[in-house]
C-alpha cells in the first residue's frame, strides 16, 4: 500500500521523537543550523565556453518560525552574497509548508531576500506552496499571488511563463521562468489532480535569437518535455526527498519517483540540476539531505 508524503513524514517524525539524539539532529541541527554550498561545473552542449557564468540558486525557503526565521534567511543571504554570483535565481516556495509553524509575513521574508546582490540581478519563479497559500488566487483560478507580489514589491522580478535576455561580457543569454505546474488545488475531489499554470511552449516562444537558455521551473517533472534548445533547467520542489535513509529517499513529490529527486541529471544531451532546497515541508525534519545553496559555474573552466 502506498503512503503519502505527509503520512510518511508524520510517521518518520514520530519515530524520530523516540530517540532524543536522533531527533535532536533531524528536527534541530540539520533543518535549523546546517547549511551547505553544493557546487556544480557541468560542461553543457549548448553553453558556449567563452561565456563564464556563476549562478547561485536558492530553492524552497519555506519561511516560518522557529525553523526558517528572518535571521536564518538573512544568514543564507549573506552566504549566497559571499559566493559573488553573476546572477541569483530563486526557484519558488517561499512561504511556510508546516501546519504547526508560525508564518513569517511575506513582506519580511521578501525584505530579507531583497538583500541578495548580483551584477545581473535576482530573478524568481513561484512554487506550488506560494499558490496554495493564497486562498484568493485559488478561488480565482489565476494570479497574482501574494508571495509574488511581495517579491516584486521588494524589487525582485517574478517570471510566470516569461523570459528575459541578460548580457555578460558582451555575450547574451536568456532566463526563462515557467509558471508553476501544481498551482491550483482541486476544488472538489472529483476534479482530480492539481492544475498547473505552466506554458512551456508559450514561454520559450518569447526567445528571439539563438543565444543559450536557462529554464527556471519549480518542479522538475517538466524536464522530459524540455527541448534540447534549453541549455540547462534548474529546479527545486523535491527537497532532495527531505529524508534519506540507507541511500534511499522513501517519499519524493514527483510522478517520476526518484528519477529527478536531486542533483545533476543528464538525459539525451539535456541537463537538469535539482536543488535539495533550504526549508522543510510537512514536518520540520531533514535527515541525510542538508539544506543547501546551489552554485553552478558555466563556461570558462567548467568541468563535468
Amino acid at each position: 500500500m502506498s503512503m503519502t508524503r505527509r503520512a510518511f513524514l508524520t510517521l518518520f517524525g514520530t519515530a524520530a521523537a523516540a530517540g532524543l539524539g536522533f531527533s535532536s539532529y533531524a528536527l534541530g541541527y540539520e533543518p535549523m543550523i546546517d547549511l551547505r554550498v553544493t557546487s556544480y561545473r557541468p560542461v553543457l552542449p549548448r553553453w558556449p565556453d567563452e561565456l563564464p557564468l556563476r549562478i547561485v540558486a536558492l530553492a524552497d525557503i519555506h519561511a516560518c518560525s522557529p525553523w526558517m526565521t528572518p535571521k536564518r534567511i538573512a544568514d543564507i543571504v549573506g552566504r549566497a552574497n559571499a559566493l559573488e554570483p553573476d546572477v541569483v535565481v530563486l526557484l519558488g516556495d517561499y512561504v511556510s509548508a508546516i501546519r504547526s509553524a508560525r508564518k513569517v509575513p511575506d513582506a519580511v521574508w521578501a525584505g530579507e531576500l531583497a538583500r541578495l546582490k548580483a551584477p545581473l540581478g535576482v530573478h524568481a519563479v513561484l512554487g506550488n506552496h506560494d499558490w496554495h497559500d493564497d486562498h484568493q488566487a485559488q478561488m480565482r483560478g489565476h494570479g497574482p499571488v501574494a508571495a509574488g507580489e511581495a517579491l516584486v514589491d521588494a524589487g525582485i522580478p517574478v517570471y510566470d511563463n516569461q523570459v528575459v535576455a541578460l548580457e555578460k561580457d558582451g555575450a547574451r543569454f536568456w532566463l526563462a521562468g515557467l509558471g508553476d505546474q501544481r498551482a491550483l488545488r482541486p476544488q472538489r475531489p472529483e476534479d482530480g489532480h492539481y492544475r498547473g499554470v505552466d506554458d512551456l511552449a508559450g514561454t520559450l516562444s518569447g526567445i528571439t535569437d539563438d543565444a543559450p537558455v536557462i529554464l527556471l521551473a519549480h518542479e522538475p517533472d517538466i524536464f522530459p518535455e524540455v527541448p534540447e534548445r534549453v541549455a540547462l533547467t534548474l529546479s527545486g520542489h523535491t527537497h532532495g526527498g527531505q529524508i534519506k535513509l540507507f541511500g534511499q529517499t522513501p517519499v519524493v513529490p514527483s510522478k517520476y519517483g526518484s528519477r529527478y529527486v536531486y542533483g545533476h541529471i543528464r538525459e539525451t544531451d539535456r541537463d537538469l540540476i535539482v536543488s535539495g532546497g533550504l526549508g522543510c515541508s510537512g514536518i520540520p525534519v531533514r535527515f541525510g539531505v542538508p539544506p543547501e545553496i546551489v552554485m553552478v559555474e558555466l563556461g570558462g573552466t567548467a568541468r563535468a
